[in-house]
């Protein structure tokens, strides 16, 4: 339960574990000396038990008072205290009990194994085990101490001891075990951090195929189409815009989580609008609907990744559609916000695309599924294609509401 736990967590958890095991079971032993007392008083009224049963109270009082605060203060106070009340209960047992048999050695265990459990659980496995010795002399003394004084005769009975042994076993194991788990858990956070690593590597290598494809083959996808003679100086000014982003590598953000994550835009400083603006650029004739400010919802990440998935949505749109007519409706839900790129042209089968078809397979879904978002497509030759692109909405913000047609 503690291995994927920080070290000093993992110990402190271990220790908590045992101390309230080594509390229950004392509890538990001295009900039991507590019940077996009234027992015995009640079917023989002879016997003077009574001053057994008050030398428990003293024992139950410091128990809780350890179980409440494990400290070294409250752990010598059970002692001190302990040591007479188990003294005391030896003495009224074996005065009353004679012979004691194995009821009465029995009855005799009972407080001398909770003397010994609350005095070892310590602040640490070592001082536990400490606590634990100090507790089983201390009762042994007391016990003996009262059997010589009234039978002249020290008799030890050897269930307490063994039980001791069975406890120190039990916390040399736990001792020894820490360094396995430390060793494993040292492993465990390797195996997080080359995973973590991982991730981050497939987010760039994802993040650097799109934005390849949106810039050097969307641009010479664009050049391949151009009117005969020379270029546009619109397509000249995004190309050099483009080219700049890909020497100073300010693509990496968009795969590198960072504080700006949390920052929003507007429909006028938004990606999507960018890429809107970029197409018309490149001759496309392109309707925007629906709620634009719907886009307030995403974050940085999001809104990075919306923009060019929709741009080259509506570059496919150029290059494959025969058309130069699309609409881009945008619309949200609590969940998420969702574009829908619509375009009446020649449509296409998905599945028959080659491998060479690079677009929609690294600029649009990889982009999208790396802020958790969807994309589906629509496509019937002859009838046009419809792209619809889903990503997750931010928490805690605001709910739009104004609707436009551009």
């Amino acid at each position: 339960m503690s291995i994927g736990l920080p070290a000093h967590l993992r110990q402190e958890s271990v220790r908590r574990a045992f101390a309230r095991t080594a509390n229950t079971v004392a509890f538990v032993c001295l009900s039991l000396a507590s019940v077996a007392v009234l027992s015995i008083y009640g079917s023989d009224s002879t016997v003077s038990l009574g001053p057994a049963a008050l030398a428990l109270l003293p024992l139950l009082v410091t128990a809780w008072l350890v179980n409440r605060n494990r400290t070294t203060f409250f752990s010598i106070a059970h002692i001190l205290i302990g040591g007479p009340a188990v003294y005391w209960f030896a003495l009224t047992v074996i005065s009353q009990l004679v012979p004691l048999g194995d009821a009465g050695n029995y009855l005799l265990d009972l407080p001398q194994v909770a003397l010994m459990l609350i005095g070892g659980s310590g602040l640490t496995i070592v001082s536990a085990i400490v606590w634990c010795t100090i507790g089983l002399v201390v009762a042994e003394l007391a016990v003996s101490l009262a059997a010589w004084q009234l039978l002249g005769t020290v008799t030890v009975d050897p269930t307490v001891p063994w039980i001791y042994f069975a406890v120190v076993a039990v916390l040399i194991m736990l001792r020894f075990s820490q360094s396995g788990v430390r060793r494993v858990q040292s492993s465990l956070h390797r195996a997080a951090r080359d995973d973590d690593m991982a991730s981050l590597r497939y987010g760039i290598e994802a993040t650097s195929a799109a934005v390849v494809h949106d810039t050097v083959l969307g641009h010479l996808a664009a050049i391949a189409n151009a009117p005969f003679g020379g270029i546009r100086p619109q397509l000249q000014i995004q190309i050099a815009r483009d080219l700049e982003v890909l020497v100073g590598e300010e693509w990496l953000s968009e795969s590198v989580p960072g504080d700006h994550d949390t920052a929003r835009a507007d429909w006028q400083s938004s990606e999507l609008l960018v890429a809107v603006t970029e197409a018309r650029e490149l001759g496309l004739e392109v309707e925007v609907t629906g709620d634009v400010t719907a886009l307030s919802l995403l974050d940085a990440r999001g809104s990075s990744a919306l923009g060019p998935a929709v741009k080259q949505c509506l570059v496919n749109v150029i290059k494959h559609s025969g058309i130069l007519q699309a609409e881009v409706a945008i619309f949200a839900s609590p969940d998420e916000v969702s574009v829908l790129v619509v375009d009446a042209g020649r449509g296409f089968e998905e599945a028959e695309t080659g491998d060479d078809r690079l677009g929609l397979r690294q600029s649009v879904r990889r982009r999208i599924e790396l802020v958790s978002g969807t994309v589906q497509v629509w496509s019937t030759p002859g009838l046009g294609t419809s792209v619809m692109i889903r990503v997750p909405t931010g928490e805690g913000a605001p709910v739009a509401s104004q609707c436009v047609t551009k």
